[in-house]
This record gives structure tokens, C-alpha cells and sequence, in this order.
């Protein structure tokens, strides 16, 4: 791993949590998708996830910001039922698309603008970047809890020592817990 920047360090980090994202997504059992947890089923627990993910870690303040099209008012908030029901694929997309801001994002980024703050926003682009991992991995524990207790299975981790798994990665379950 490149330490010679906070930007790389970020860098890798971001790819790291990233691929646990869509690996404990993929990991999360069919019978699970639509299951009710905290009165509110999987699937959204995700797309609050990803959908945090996507408007703060590069500024919640940007007036050009755009809904996905599969938003609809509250469909976000953990504390408001929903009707829409979002499929596999339609997260899938969303979190593809996320990925792909997400990495341009990181390629214009310098060292140097990490403790400026985007527009119309009091945050520094360092603190909403910190700010998301912490949000990032509660609710990734949260996910991880639900196919843990009700599945059985451990999806997989990454750590800093583990390398990017190749190949077909989908639904990677671990049978060793080592960070």
C-alpha cells in the first residue's frame, strides 16, 4: 500500500471499503433482501447506506446534486416506510454509479485541497471523506450482523493485508475473521 500521501492512504482505503461494500451486498441471502430489521426491510438499510455514501462523501451542500432515478421522497430515511421496493439490480446500478464518482472524484483530488471545503459547505473535503467511513461501516456492521445472525455466513473483509480477491467474487464468505 502507497503511504506516501494522506491521498493515496485515502485512496486505498476508499478502494478497500468499496469492494466490502458490494461484497456484503452480494453476500446478503435472497430470504434476506426483503427482511424487516429495525421495522425496515434489508434492502433499504442498503440503499440508506449507499445513498449517504453518495450525496456526503464529496459535499452534501452541492446544489447540483441529483437524486438518483430510483429515489422517491424518503426512500433514504430509516425512519419513514416506504412503498417502492428496490430489486438486486436497481442497488447494483446505484452502487456502480457511486463507485464511478466516487473514483474520478479521488483522481482530481490533491493533497493540498484535502482541508478546503467544497462549495456552500462547512466541512473540509477530509472531514465528509472520514465522515462516511465512519457512517460507511456502522451500517456495514449493521448488514453484516443481519447475514451473520440470520444466515450464518461471514462475508468477507478486507483489512490492510488482504489483497483484492480475483476472479468471480461474488457472494465471498470468510471462514476466518483476521483484520
Amino acid at each position: 500500500m502507497d503511504q506516501s500521501t494522506l491521498l493515496a492512504i485515502i485512496t486505498d482505503q476508499t478502494n478497500r471499503a468499496l469492494w466490502e461494500v458490494k461484497n456484503v451486498i452480494d453476500c446478503i441471502p435472497e430470504e434476506l433482501w426483503a427482511k424487516e430489521y429495525c421495522d425496515m426491510p434489508c434492502w433499504k438499510h442498503v440503499y440508506h447506506m449507499l445513498h449517504s455514501l453518495d450525496q456526503w462523501y464529496i459535499n452534501p451542500c452541492d446544489n447540483n446534486y441529483k437524486e438518483p432515478e430510483i429515489h422517491v421522497k424518503d426512500l433514504n430515511n430509516l425512519d419513514v416506510v416506504s412503498e417502492k421496493h428496490l430489486s438486486r439490480d436497481e442497488i447494483d446500478s446505484y452502487y456502480f454509479a457511486i463507485k464511478a464518482k466516487i473514483e474520478v472524484y479521488l483522481m482530481e483530488l490533491t493533497e493540498e485541497q484535502l482541508l478546503q471545503c467544497p462549495p456552500d459547505c462547512e466541512y473540509s473535503k477530509f472531514t465528509l471523506i472520514l465522515a462516511q467511513f465512519r457512517h460507511l461501516h456502522s451500517h456495514m456492521g449493521m448488514l453484516m450482523g443481519f447475514i451473520i445472525a440470520d444466515a450464518g455466513l461471514w462475508p468477507r473483509v478486507l483489512g490492510l493485508k488482504r489483497p483484492f480477491p480475483t476472479g468471480n467474487t461474488a457472494s465471498t464468505f470468510d471462514d476466518t475473521a483476521d483484520f
